[in-house]
């Protein structure tokens, strides 16, 4: 069951989904010029933000927000990722299917972080992945070698 924010918003047809990105540290405001940075995400559909985030236990790491105000991140931008035919209840269905994957103490910086749930969304939701630029940092090994 995902922590749920009060909605009543039962709107259908085609409708925007948006990946909203965040910054996790100051720097980011010089690196994003150079196509580096470290970043948060989450999905935006039907007025909620959905994203991912770490806890120590085997339930879901999924949450919802308000768009654009994600606790403890500077908001940078949103991108049009696509649109989804989907209506709220069946929004809310996928992220209860991603719920299973994505359990909060599986959260790992490298192999399974926001980014990554914000990926299986978008293309769950749209058919379409976001920017490879926002989860760089995960293409970067171990030994410090980039993997596209």
């Amino acid at each position: 069951m995902l922590c749920r924010k009060n909605s009543s918003c039962e709107e259908t047809g085609s409708v925007p989904v948006y990946l909203n990105v965040y910054d996790l540290t100051p720097i980011n405001g010089y690196a994003y010029w150079f196509g580096l940075g470290v970043y948060h995400s989450g999905v935006q559909v039907h007025g909620v933000e959905y994203a991912f985030g770490a806890h120590e236990y085997p339930t879901t790491g999924i949450f919802e927000a308000e768009p654009k105000q994600c606790d403890g991140f500077t908001f940078r931008k949103s991108i049009l990722i696509g649109k989804t035919e989907l209506g709220p209840a069946d929004v809310r269905g996928v992220m209860e299917d991603l719920a299973e994957e994505y359990k909060g103490n599986a959260y790992n910086l490298i192999t399974k972080n926001c980014n990554h749930f914000c990926n299986d969304a978008c293309i769950r939701l749209t058919g379409n992945p976001i920017p490879s630029w926002v989860n760089r940092l995960a293409r970067i090994e171990d030994n410090g070698v980039y993997k596209e």
